[in-house]
This record gives C-alpha cells, sequence and structure tokens, in this order.
C-alpha cells in the first residue's frame, strides 16, 4: 500500500485520476490535453501510477488505452473502514452515485487486481461452479469448449440463451464469453423492470478473464469487459457488481 500512498500524495496524478475517472480508457494524448504538463511529465506519472496499480493499460491497435484500476482504494477502505462505518459509506454512495454519476459512455470495463494464489486455482476459482458460486456469488456452468453454450446460474435462477457463449477457452491464461442474458426473473435480484427491458435491447457485450503469473506465489488477474453500446445501461450495472464479485475472488481465495 506504500506505492499507492505515494501516488496518490501528488495533485498531478489525482488530477489524472480524476480524468480517467470522468472517461475511462484514454490515449497518452487524450489525457495531455488541458494540462499545464509536458507529455514526458504526464507518461512519468502514468508509470507511477501504473506501478501503484492504479491504473491499468491496454493495446487498441496502435493506441495504448489507459484505464483507473479501483482495486487498491477498495483495498484502503476494506482494511481502514469497519463494519459499521463501510455501511454508513455505502448509504452515501448509495445516495450521492445517482446525483454525482455522469451518463456512461461504451468505453471498457477495465479491473486488475494481484492474487496470491496459483493459475490452477485460479482458473477452477471461476470456472468450477462449486467454487465460483463460494468465491464471486454465481456460477457458469459449460464444458468450456470454444464455441459451446453455457448457463449463468445465480441462486435459485438459471438463464440460458444460445447466445451465450464461450468465445475463448485456454487454461490457466484466458477466458472469454459473452455477457448473460438479462432476463424478466432478475428482478428478484433487486433491478426494475425498466432496467432489465433497457438492457436486454442491447447488443451483447463481452468478458475477456486473462491470468498471468507475475512473481512466485502471484497471480495478475486482469477482466476487461467490452463491446458496449453509447449510453449503455449494462455498462453501468456491472461498473457495480464486478469490483465486488473480484474483491470477494480474492479475499476468498488468499484466505482458504
Amino acid at each position: 500500500m506504500d506505492d499507492v500512498f505515494r501516488a496518490l500524495a501528488d495533485p498531478n496524478r489525482r488530477i489524472l485520476l480524476d480524468s480517467l475517472n470522468e472517461s475511462n480508457g484514454q490515449t497518452l494524448r487524450d489525457l495531455c490535453a488541458g494540462l499545464s504538463m509536458a507529455r514526458q511529465s504526464v507518461s512519468k506519472h502514468l508509470a507511477l501510477l501504473e506501478a501503484a496499480n492504479l491504473i491499468t493499460t491496454a493495446r487498441r491497435g496502435r493506441e495504448k488505452l489507459h484505464f483507473l484500476n479501483a482495486e487498491p482504494i477498495n483495498a484502503i477502505a476494506d482494511r481502514w473502514i469497519n463494519q459499521y462505518d463501510r455501511a454508513r459509506a455505502q448509504k452515501l454512495a448509495d445516495l450521492t452515485t445517482p446525483l454525482e454519476t455522469p451518463p456512461m459512455n461504451n468505453s471498457e470495463f477495465v479491473y486488475v487486481t494481484y492474487i496470491r494464489t496459483t493459475p490452477e486455482r485460479l482458473w477452477q476459482a471461476i470456472t468450477d461452479p462449486v467454487y465460483s458460486t463460494r468465491y464471486m456469488g454465481h456460477a457458469i456452468v459449460s464444458d468450456w469448449q470454444t464455441g459451446s453454450t453455457y448457463v449463468w446460474a445465480d441462486r435459485e435462477l438459471e438463464i440460458v440463451h444460445p447466445e451465450q457463449v464461450i468465445l475463448e477457452s485456454d487454461p490457466y491464461r484466458r477466458l472469454a464469453f459473452t455477457f448473460h442474458s438479462f432476463v424478466p426473473e432478475l428482478t428478484e435480484f433487486g433491478l426494475d423492470e425498466e432496467t432489465i427491458l433497457q438492457a436486454a435491447t442491447e447488443r451483447r457485450s463481452k468478458v475477456t478473464i486473462d491470468i498471468e503469473v507475475v512473481d512466485d506465489g502471484q497471480v495478475k488477474l486482469t477482466v476487461i469487459h467490452d463491446d458496449f453500446p453509447p449510453e449503455s445501461t449494462v455498462r453501468e450495472l456491472i461498473s457495480g457488481g464486478w469490483p465486488w464479485k473480484l474483491a470477494n475472488l480474492k479475499s476468498e481465495l488468499e484466505a482458504s
């Protein structure tokens, strides 16, 4: 956490994080626009933010895109906010988020975390329904062959659709699939009928999960959820769901 605090101590780096919070997935040129910093200075600040895992990058063609990564901030909150304060803070967040959050665009959702585990155990935690139900609150039931369909199981609800497809399956390294369908029964999980209907009319988005060994005993997990239409309802919904699921996955794996 020392790297995170050092990175956040500089006001220029906080400005860059604020910019990514407003519009994720920016190039270096995008981030330099409107700032009184030289391009080289911005590059150095971005390198420090990436070293602290506060941002992550991905290449799209010849461009390098920068994404805000909330996982280290979540870890700080989990360490220093007790259960009472967390509940109170969540109530305030629930109140202010609808007022302050700008409309979602079609940018990717990117989440990076480092877990003290093995690629094999992480793969099992994601693909084995027994473990994923416990660790992430949902299960994906499939034979995990490219082109196969899957069932999204969440508690008593099972979502089946021929367009729920495994796109890539490289054990212990990469998994990609089209996201699950939005069905009327999701009202049981707190979604209103209008939101479900809006989400159901969108083109199907895609989830890509990359697993990479970074050193002895630690694995880098990158989740990219993308291919959203402009003003996506699904993009807004998953931005709150994935961080909780992945933070819980990390906690459970490291505790077991």
